[in-house]
C-alpha cells in the first residue's frame, strides 16, 4: 500500500515540543526522524546543564541584540543556511521510493519556506502555545530560578524571541490556512498518527 503521506514536517518555536513529538510518532509509526538542528549551526540556548560555561559568542550574541536583531538573525539563518538543505532532504525522500517515511521536526520549517516549495505527499503541522506556556518551559528547562542574574538576562532574551519566533510562526501559517496545534490544550499524537496515515 502506497501511503498518501511520505513526509511529515514539524515546525514551531523553541521550547514547544517539537522534538518529544517526533519522538512519539516515531514510536508510533516507525518512521525516520531527523532534526533540522543537525543540518547548521546557531547560536543555540544560552544555558548548559552540564556545568560548562556557556561559549563567549553565544553570550555576545543574547547581550549585544535587542529582541528584534535577535529575531531577524535566527530567521535569516535558518531560511539561507538550514532550509535549503532541509528542502533537499525531504526532496530526496519524497523522489525515491527507496527512502523510508521521514518525519522532519525544527524550528526551521517555516511557513513561508514551506509554502513556496510545492511539496506533494507531504503535510507539514506546525506547534504554537500561550505565551507563558512556552515561557514556563523554558524556565523550567534552563533551571532559571539557579542561575545568576548575568544567566538570568540571557535566558530572558532567549525567552523574548523564543515568544516573537512564535507570533512568526502563528502569523504565517494562519496567512497560508495551514495546520497549527495548540499544545498547551491537546494532545495532538493522534491527529498527527493519522494525518500521516491517511494525508
Amino acid at each position: 500500500m502506497t501511503l498518501e503521506t511520505k513526509v511529515l514536517l514539524i515546525g514551531g518555536t523553541s521550547h514547544a515540543g517539537k522534538s518529544t513529538l517526533a519522538a512519539h510518532l516515531n514510536d508510533a509509526l516507525g518512521w525516520e526522524v531527523r532534526s533540522t538542528d543537525q543540518f547548521a549551526r546557531h547560536p543555540g540556548r544560552p544555558w548548559r546543564d552540564d556545568g560548562s560555561a556557556v561559549p563567549r559568542d553565544v553570550v555576545a550574541h543574547f547581550s549585544s541584540e535587542s529582541n528584534a536583531g535577535l529575531l531577524e538573525s535566527v530567521l535569516w539563518h535558518y531560511r539561507e543556511n538550514v532550509w535549503p538543505i532541509a528542502e533537499a532532504v525531504v526532496r530526496s525522500h519524497l523522489n525515491n521510493s527507496f527512502d523510508p517515511c521521514l518525519i522532519l521536526e525544527g524550528s526551521a520549517i517555516l511557513p513561508q519556506a514551506v509554502g513556496d516549495s510545492a511539496f506533494t505527499r507531504c503535510r507539514t503541522v506546525w506547534l504554537t502555545a500561550p505565551d507563558e506556556w512556552i515561557r514556563e518551559r523554558i524556565l523550567a528547562s534552563s533551571r532559571f530560578s539557579e542561575r545568576s542574574d548575568t544567566e538570568k538576562k540571557l535566558i530572558d532574551a532567549f525567552g523574548d524571541r523564543a515568544l516573537a519566533f512564535n507570533q512568526v510562526i502563528v502569523d504565517g501559517a494562519s496567512r497560508l490556512g495551514e495546520r497549527l496545534v495548540d499544545v498547551s490544550s491537546s494532545d495532538p499524537l493522534p491527529e498527527l498518527i493519522e494525518l500521516a496515515r491517511t494525508g
